[in-house]
């Protein structure tokens, strides 16, 4: 199986716990690793068998500056159930959220939440 990556998308969400968060909204970061078959794509050169990354993104987005949740645990497993939903030439999909400034008195560069799924488990 090949992989593609999409890494470091960037959108502007409303997801937290606390009602600031919810009404301030902050940005949040989203790698995606889609494992898939792409043979067909490579021989023919035709995007019609690829996985179309510019629509990927978008989808994505739908999502993350979508309705918020409240944990980004529910966000991060929401984005990958739905790659595997919507996008069904991919068999496994890692996700990475990451919160770079949660609202609390801390110093570091965020927290990340990483789920992986792999589409036998839905089927």
């Amino acid at each position: 199986m090949d992989k593609m990556i999409l890494k470091g998308m960037r959108f502007y969400g409303y997801h937290g716990v606390f009602p600031e968060e919810n009404r301030l909204g902050q940005q949040f970061y989203v790698d995606l690793e889609l494992v898939m078959d792409m043979n067909k794509a490579a021989e023919t050169d035709d995007l019609q068998y690829a996985l179309d990354y510019s629509a990927l993104h978008a989808y994505i987005k739908g999502i993350v500056e979508g309705p918020p949740f409240k944990l980004i645990e529910a966000l991060t497993a929401h984005v990958a159930c739905s790659v595997l939903e919507h996008y069904t030439m991919v068999n496994e999909v890692t996700v990475r959220v990451t919160k770079p400034h949660p609202p609390f008195d801390v110093h570091f560069e965020g927290v990340t939440i990483e789920m992986h799924r792999k589409r036998a488990d839905y089927v």
